[in-house]
């Protein structure tokens, strides 16, 4: 009986690529999902005055919290239900369903007519975006050098910042009484989100499909094609490539994961990057959903701010969230992960706690708040990232969009459905000394997420993807 095991060189070859625009492209098309995140959840936290007025839609805060953990539970169950096909059916197939999906239900969000009809559709618009994690971060490291995968990864997800600065941006004007009545600027803001990713979808049509994903499906002929466009594209800018440096691999055609077998993976290969990653993404998704969130209700119980002008506070935060990622990214490729996400969680961490005792004590302005925040936020943007780069690039190829859709999806369930929902009770009471504890909370969460990095996390930077964790297909070399 003849071997069905084939021999194949292509993540040696996709690794050694320089950087072209074809990369850009790439993080163009791809990374755009954070933006579109980053829109929604700043469009949500800025208007959410608008949607206590009687030109919106008559919420309170725990309403408008509880909107919030909708759209956080649409996301866990979108991760969790498009991560599956997308390992099944193809990382480009599903990046293309889950922008449309996302597109639609953001535009149905302005045309809600009481809290039930807007929760449901931040519910739909959360599975959009859940779906788009799992397709859309699978695909950019299978397709990035390994030399570049961290700086690139973290620099995608800082973009969640440029769709907060536009959402903060945005909400000056469609809020502003002299420019839109006020029953119409907070519906006309959710076509921003729309209308870009009805764009999306065409920007992607021109992003190939992931040929390491192709190769453990067995199709090692479509796979030889899409590199060989990919290397031709570059070489025809770059010139001459350099030689492959990594060694072949052997595969062999297999079916479908189980979730026995995924449970192997899990709990018997991996667990201690099992515990790591949920540890990280749960730590991440309470400290940022629970702040940001409801930000825009702190400054406006605590601090009195009108709320056409919360957008330029969230401006500001926006800024320091976006160069976090940018600037210290090169880090956690040269210095190496576990260094690097030890540091940003601990150091996050700290300087929480250490604002939560200046709020409950009443020692800032609305300012000075927003300043704290954008120093903590600098770091914390950056261990967040390295968060969905850790569950991303050290578990197995075959796995790769249902792990990172189970650890996102566990992760936020655990620590971020809670959050928004826990701090909009805690803003309603109007008790800081309330509020501080579940500051201090956050601030716990990411010193603990800290200290297991430090013990047991990966030193993946450099690596090919099949080095830090063998695909299960994988073979012998004869």
């Amino acid at each position: 009986m003849a071997d069905p095991s084939f021999e194949t060189d292509i993540p040696a070859r996709l690794d050694r690529l320089p950087w072209q625009r074809f990369h850009w492209l790439v993080v163009t098309a791809l990374g755009v999902t954070w933006i579109l995140d980053g829109l929604e959840v700043t469009l949500v936290g800025s208007l959410s005055g608008a949607f206590t007025g009687p030109d919106g839609l008559s919420m309170n805060e725990s309403q408008v919290g509880f909107a919030a953990s909708a759209y956080i539970a649409g996301a866990i169950l979108g991760a969790l239900g498009f991560g599956q096909l997308t390992d099944l059916y193809g990382r480009k197939r599903l990046f293309s369903v889950t922008v449309l999906v996302y597109a639609v239900a953001t535009i149905a969000t302005g045309f809600s007519w009481n809290f039930a009809s807007f929760a449901l559709f931040r519910f739909c618009t959360g599975a959009g975006i859940g779906g788009e994690y799992a397709a859309i971060n699978s695909a950019i490291d299978e397709l990035i050098p390994a030399r570049a995968r961290g700086w690139t990864s973290l620099a995608i997800n800082g973009t969640f910042w440029i769709g907060a600065a536009l959402g903060a941006g945005s909400s000056l004007i469609l809020l502003d009484p002299h420019l839109l009545p006020p029953w119409l600027g907070w519906r006309l803001a959710f076509g921003i989100g729309g209308a870009l990713g009805f764009g999306i979808v065409v920007l992607r049509r021109f992003v190939p499909e992931s040929p390491r994903w192709l190769m453990t499906h067995g199709r090692i002929a479509d796979a030889e094609h899409t590199v060989r466009a990919i290397e031709t594209r570059i070489s025809e800018r770059a010139g001459a490539l350099p030689s492959p440096t990594g060694k072949p691999i052997r595969l062999a055609p297999r079916g479908p994961v189980s979730l026995i077998e995924l449970g192997a993976v899990l709990l018997r290969r991996y667990p201690h990057r099992t515990l790591l990653g949920l540890t990280l993404m749960a730590a991440q998704a309470f400290c940022y959903n629970a702040v940001f969130f409801t930000y825009a209700l702190v400054l406006r119980r605590f601090y009195a701010v009108p709320t056409d002008r919360v957008g330029a506070y969230i401006l500001a935060f926006a800024a320091g969230n976006f160069l976090g990622p940018l600037l210290l990214g090169r880090l956690f490729d040269t210095i190496g992960r576990r260094v690097m996400i030890t540091l940003t969680y601990g150091i996050a961490g700290g300087l929480m706690a250490a604002t939560a005792l200046f709020f409950a004590f009443g020692e800032l302005g609305a300012a000075g708040q927003t300043a704290l925040w954008t120093m903590i936020f600098f770091v914390a943007s950056a261990a967040a990232s390295a968060a969905y780069l850790t569950v991303g690039e050290t578990f197995p190829l075959e796995l790769r969009a249902l792990i990172i859709a189970l650890f996102y999806g566990f992760g936020t369930a655990i620590g971020g459905i809670a959050g928004p929902a826990l701090f909009g009770v805690l803003i309603e009471s109007g008790s800081r000394l309330a509020l501080m504890w579940g500051y201090l909370l956050a601030a716990a969460l990411m010193i603990a997420a800290a200290m297991v990095e430090a013990v047991i996390g990966v030193d993946a930077e450099r690596r090919a993807l099949e080095d830090v964790a063998a695909p299960l297909s994988i073979q012998p070399r004869s």
